[in-house]
């Protein structure tokens, strides 16, 4: 689960040709980061999803 966004592996269906239904789960794309933290300077290492760290990419090219 993403630290940040709350984000986790939902579930759903595997669907064959024959449209025969299995159930499946769907994970999010977390990965083990180490973020600075700008308040304290000090580096903290989180479990973020991609999409939070294009979001954070983002945010330090604006500022």
């Amino acid at each position: 689960m993403c630290s940040m966004t709350g984000k986790k592996g939902s579930t759903g269906n595997n669907r064959s040709h024959s449209k025969r239904a299995t159930r499946r789960t769907y994970r999010a794309n977390i990965q083990k980061k180490r973020i600075l933290d700008r308040k304290t300077g000090k580096y903290v290492t989180m479990k973020v999803s991609t999409a939070y760290l294009r979001t954070l990419a983002k945010q330090l090219q604006a500022a």
